[in-house]
C-alpha cells in the first residue's frame, strides 16, 4: 500500500461504521466513507465534539452541519499551502492520500536532470499540479469545471508557485489530449485521475469502464520520445489497481518499455495503527525505482 504518513497538519483520528473523524489543521471533521464497513466503539470524545459532520439525506447527496467553523482555511504539507473548504458531496477540496504520490513523483522531476513538461488531467484543485511545479515541472492543468480550476489557481498561489509554471484549462480532457496531438505538442509526464462519471463542460459524457482503455491509448500519442512517468489514480469501486496497472502495461510499456507497478493509496488510522485504504494508484516508469 501508498501510504500518506508524512502529513503534519491532517490526520486519520478514528474510522468506525462508515464514517472518518478527520482533523485538518485543527478542525475536526465526521465525514462518510463506504470503505469503513467495521465498528470501532467511538471512544474518542471528539466524535461528540466536532465542527461540522457530512449528513446524507435520504433523497440522495447530502449536506455539512456546521458549527463555528470558517467557510475556509489553510493547511500545508511540507511547502505547499492548500485552501480547505467543506464543499458538496462531502468533499474539502483536498485528498490527502495523494500525498503518497507527490513524495513519489517530486524526485522523479527534481532529479531527472532534464525539464519536465507534465500533463495533469482531471486535475481537480491542483494537488499534483503544485507538488510537481514544486518540483520544477512545467504543468499543464486540465479540468471541465472552471470552478475547481478557480480553486486550482489559488492554490498555487498560496503555495507561492510562479504564475508562468502552471497553464491552466478548462475543457474535456480527452478531446484537449487529441488537439494537442495533432498540434504536436509532448509532454514528458501525464497524471491522470479520472472520475467514475461525469461530464464535460458540453455535456460529453464520461463513465470510466467504457472510456478508461480508449483514454489510456490517447495518451500514449502526447508522450514525448522519452517520457519519464504516467500516474493514474482511480477512486472507482471494482476496479483494482491491478486492473489500471495493467491497462498502462498494455498500452504503455508496449510502447516505451519501462515498468508499471500498482497499489492501494492508504491513509494512517491513529486510533488503530491501521491504514484506511483511499482508492488505488498505478504508476508506469522509464526505468525501474
Amino acid at each position: 500500500m501508498y501510504i500518506a504518513d508524512k502529513w503534519q497538519d491532517y490526520k486519520l483520528i478514528d474510522a468506525d461504521d462508515g464514517e472518518r473523524l478527520e482533523s485538518w489543521g485543527g478542525k475536526i471533521l465526521i465525514r462518510p466513507d463506504p470503505q469503513i464497513i467495521w465498528k470501532s466503539g467511538r471512544k474518542n470524545p471528539l466524535w461528540n465534539r466536532a465542527d461540522a459532520i457530512y449528513k446524507r439525506s435520504k433523497e440522495g447527496g447530502g449536506s455539512w452541519v456546521k458549527k463555528d467553523i470558517p467557510e475556509s482555511w489553510k493547511i500545508s504539507y511540507g511547502e505547499m499551502t492548500f485552501e480547505i473548504t467543506p464543499m458538496g458531496f462531502k468533499h474539502t477540496g483536498l485528498f490527502p492520500e495523494q500525498a503518497a504520490n507527490w513524495d513519489w513523483f517530486m524526485p522523479l522531476i527534481k532529479n531527472c536532470g532534464r525539464r519536465v513538461k507534465l500533463l495533469n488531467l482531471f486535475a481537480y484543485t491542483g494537488g499534483a499540479s503544485v507538488a510537481a511545479a514544486k518540483a520544477g515541472a512545467e504543468v499543464c492543468h486540465v479540468d471541465a469545471s472552471k470552478g475547481m480550476v478557480g480553486k486550482a489557481k489559488q492554490n498555487a498561489a498560496l503555495s507561492g508557485i510562479p504564475s508562468d509554471r502552471i497553464r491552466y484549462i478548462v475543457d474535456d480532457c480527452i478531446k484537449f489530449v487529441e488537439r494537442e496531438i495533432r498540434r504536436g505538442n509532448r509532454y514528458d509526464a501525464v497524471i491522470l485521475d479520472p472520475p467514475s462519471f461525469g461530464r464535460g463542460p458540453n455535456g460529453e459524457r464520461w463513465v470510466i469502464e467504457e472510456s478508461l482503455d480508449n483514454l489510456i491509448t490517447t495518451i500514449t500519442g502526447v508522450l514525448s520520445v522519452q517520457p519519464l512517468f504516467v500516474l493514474l489514480n482511480s477512486y472507482t469501486t471494482g476496479l483494482s489497481a491491478s486492473t489500471n496497472g495493467y491497462i498502462l502495461h498494455n498500452n504503455i510499456v508496449r510502447r516505451f518499455g519501462g515498468y508499471v507497478e500498482s497499489d492501494e493509496l492508504g491513509i494512517p488510522v491513529e486510533s488503530s495503527g491501521t491504514a484506511l485504504p483511499c482508492g488505488a494508484s498505478s504508476r508506469w516508469t522509464s526505468s525501474k525505482i
